[in-house]
């Protein structure tokens, strides 16, 4: 697949907040398959499937006035799919593998207090542990994953206040799982929840939208993949389970 990769400059940004912005408002214009934003050099890669109008990407912000975009000196470039990116999967992915390798460390030694192994107390320190760490990422910078939630999640889109709500569920359901506080309820609600949020994500996956994956907030540029299907569908399948034990 032959695609054209444009560089621009684009002023007016302060903050992962901004760029979040920048990236969501320009993720609208149609034929817009990727962009990978510097905030320090103020430059963006906007990746396209056809020749998209520098007028028509301005036109995009022109709501946001201090944004401005314009082209740079550099001619467009055509690259293959295989050429955008050299980074390991392991190297792109590396902050929320080693989040998870720590979660399921402290689950595991959870569940192993006493005579018996417990997979429920597992469970319940796992997901604890996920949602809390989740939502820390989240809390440092609010509008910024809004606007990045914004992008994919069918809710946030047409209410952008869910974004900010999102972040602070998920930190009430990481405490409720830690003080085990109302087991089916806890669950009952995190299975509701999480099953909206993947909705989202599969669209996006199965659409092959190359968008920024909201998970840990607006810190970590990671990309929007499987991997963020199998967090969701992690979240289900183990608040289902601890339901079923329930009934």
């Amino acid at each position: 697949m032959i695609v054209m990769t444009h560089t621009y400059n684009i002023s007016g940004m302060t903050c992962a907040g901004c760029k979040s912005k920048v990236e969501h408002l320009l993720s609208k214009v149609a034929g817009v398959k990727n962009i990978q934003i510097d905030l320090v050099k103020g430059i963006a890669e906007i990746t396209m499937e056809k020749h998209i109008a520098t007028e028509t990407l301005q036109a995009a912000l022109k709501d946001h006035p201090k944004y401005q975009l314009s082209e740079t000196v550099h001619a467009p470039a055509a690259q293959t799919s295989e050429e955008k990116s050299t980074t390991s999967w392991i190297q792109t992915y590396k902050p929320i593998l080693i989040i998870f390798a720590y979660i399921s460390a402290i689950a595991l030694i959870a569940a192993g207090i006493g005579n018996n192994f417990n997979w429920m107390t597992g469970m319940r320190i796992f997901m604890s542990g996920f949602f809390i760490s989740f939502s820390f990422f989240k809390m440092l910078d609010l509008n910024g994953f809004a606007d990045s939630y914004a992008s994919y999640d069918i809710i946030a889109k047409r209410f952008r206040t869910w974004g900010f709500i999102y972040a602070f569920i998920e930190l009430t359901l990481g405490i409720a799982y830690a003080i085990n506080f109302q087991p089916f309820i806890t669950n009952l609600v995190t299975l509701v929840v999480m099953s909206i949020s993947i909705i989202g994500v599969l669209q996006s996956v199965w659409n092959k939208r190359k968008i920024r994956c909201a998970c840990l907030g607006a810190v970590f540029n990671l990309p929007m993949s499987s991997i963020t299907i199998i967090e969701d569908v992690l979240m289900i399948v183990m608040s289902a389970i601890m339901l079923l034990t329930m009934l």
